[in-house]
């Protein structure tokens, strides 16, 4: 492809260009070490490498072109643009012929719930005989090929260069508040924008709720002419999109306890098992769904109404939703030899902890605890909150070290005392190793207890433990088959 096919889509970026070649492009790089000869180099200020820095090594390897923000004199065609992760975005698309254009592409925003409706809609449309990708926190599934996430949602160029892949009908990827303001989403077109909720989150990044609230409504602006919202107007936010896009013009559905919704849920039952009606316009549906949790009525709730504007038969949706697996790391129950029940899940606000403890009470625990840290780097105004939900939720917790992203142990530990005395009262217990701090809660589990180890879901740890495990998960089964060893010598 030449350079003035990808320049062409640039219309409004670029501030000013170098030298008039038009090369024949073979490809396009972001990062400097993977250029071949004949490719596009697109130089992106990062938050701690400038890859302006690494424009001469992509010379060096052969790149034919050069995009930038800062101004240079190359001896190859440069593009000196505004904002390099816009341009980066819409080059791609153009590289790849449009890739979302071919499919069918559903995005999903919001705080909690991205990752289980994702998995939800992708189960629904499998089990209709449909194809589907998807690109989110857990992996990214291309043509049954399972890939290693490196974000939530993928930089531009994987995203383009992902989709374009693709030979599946289609394709579901979660979006994040960050994505969306680096401009990866760029050059993608959306039939489907699914908002789940908003919470107090990443407020290290947005300087306020307000402005991370906006950032999830840019996914908006990449909507095909026939694309639509489907909104949970399950609180404030959902609301307040509900009425911004109708002034954009965007058709919007939405879900809801209320007649005015396209879907009312009602009568739910979570004694024991999830189960709830929908109502659609005047056919009541009656669904079971084996995840439990109020939290999880509300993500099948919008995978439901996604499905049936797809055109799915309600019919088969709700046997869809009756054999759902469950998602890897997302409230995964594991069972402990005295009849204890432990929970992994990824929670790590206020209100996804408070969607876990609460879905413990649903289901009648005889005792909940709830063992849980917070990340170094990250944002500390949720913290607080945290403890307070669980304090108030659980029986008793365990505070214990999360990925610590360089903060020093002595720091982390020093404000897990803090809010320890704050809320703790003779509930509360700080163990600083993950590892030992499970030990402690599995060796100790009694008949009808649920135990609640979130924050990390299915990642891997960062940090060094004493037990021999990578995560959560794993930790649990190296207990579980520590204990057979003994029952087995005992």
């Amino acid at each position: 492809m030449r350079l003035s096919m990808v320049l062409e889509a640039l219309d409004g970026c670029i501030k000013k260009m170098r030298n008039e070649v038009d090369p024949d492009l073979s490809g396009i790089q972001m990062d400097s070490r993977k250029v071949k000869p004949g490719d596009l180099f697109v130089a992106i200020t990062g938050f701690q490498i400038d890859g302006h820095q690494f424009i001469e090594e992509a010379l060096r390897k052969g790149a034919s072109a050069v995009i930038g923000e800062i101004e240079l004199d190359l001896a190859v065609p440069y593009v000196q643009v505004k904002d390099s992760r816009l341009a980066l975005g819409r080059a791609a698309s153009v590289f790849y012929n449009h890739p979302s254009r071919k499919h069918t592409v559903i995005g999903i925003t919001g705080t909690n719930g991205k990752t289980t409706v994702a998995y939800i809609v992708k189960h629904i449309l499998e089990h209709a005989g449909k194809s589907c990708s998807l690109l989110g926190t857990v992996s990214y599934m291309i043509n049954d090929e399972v890939y290693k996430p490196s974000n939530t949602t993928p930089d531009a160029l994987q995203i383009q260069e992902l989709i374009a892949k693709s030979n599946d009908e289609f394709v579901v990827l979660e979006v994040s508040s960050h994505a969306l303001k680096q401009y990866r989403i760029e050059g993608l077109e959306m039939d489907y924008g699914l908002f789940t909720n908003l919470s107090h989150d990443h407020l290290d990044y947005h300087p306020t709720i307000e402005d991370y609230f906006e950032a999830k409504t840019l996914m908006y602006n990449y909507m095909k002419p026939n694309g639509a919202g489907i909104v949970s107007r399950l609180s404030e936010w959902g609301d307040k999109l509900t009425h911004l896009l109708a002034v954009k013009e965007v058709p919007v559905y939405s879900i809801g306890y209320d007649e005015g919704n396209d879907l009312k849920i009602q009568d739910i039952t979570l004694n024991g098992q999830t189960k709830f009606d929908i109502k659609l316009g005047e056919t009541v549906y009656a669904v079971t769904f084996p995840s439990p949790g109020l939290h999880n009525v509300y993500n099948a709730a919008m995978a439901f109404l996604t499905a049936v504007k797809i055109g799915i038969n309600p019919e088969v949706i709700i046997a869809a939703l009756k054999s759902f697996p469950g998602v890897p790391g997302r409230f995964e129950m594991i069972s402990h030899p005295e009849g204890a029940t432990f929970i992994v899940d990824y929670a790590h606000t206020e209100d996804a902890i408070e969607y876990c403890l609460q879905a413990a009470k649903e289901h009648k625990a005889a005792k909940i605890k709830h063992i849980f840290g917070f990340r170094g780097d990250r944002d500390k105004s949720k913290r607080e909150p945290m403890v307070k939900a669980s304090a108030m939720l659980s029986d008793e917790f365990i505070l214990t070290f999360d990925d610590l992203n360089g903060v020093p142990p002595e720091e982390m530990l020093n404000e897990l005392k803090k809010l320890n005395d704050k809320f703790g009262s003779n509930k509360g217990l700080i163990i600083p190793d993950r590892t030992l701090a499970i030990q402690l809660a599995w060796e100790n589990a009694k008949n009808g207890e649920w135990i609640l180890i979130t924050g990390k879901g299915p990642e891997k740890y960062k940090s060094d433990y004493e037990l021999p495990a990578s995560s959560d998960k794993e930790t649990l089964f190296y207990l579980q088959k520590m204990n057979s060893k003994e029952k087995v010598i005992g």
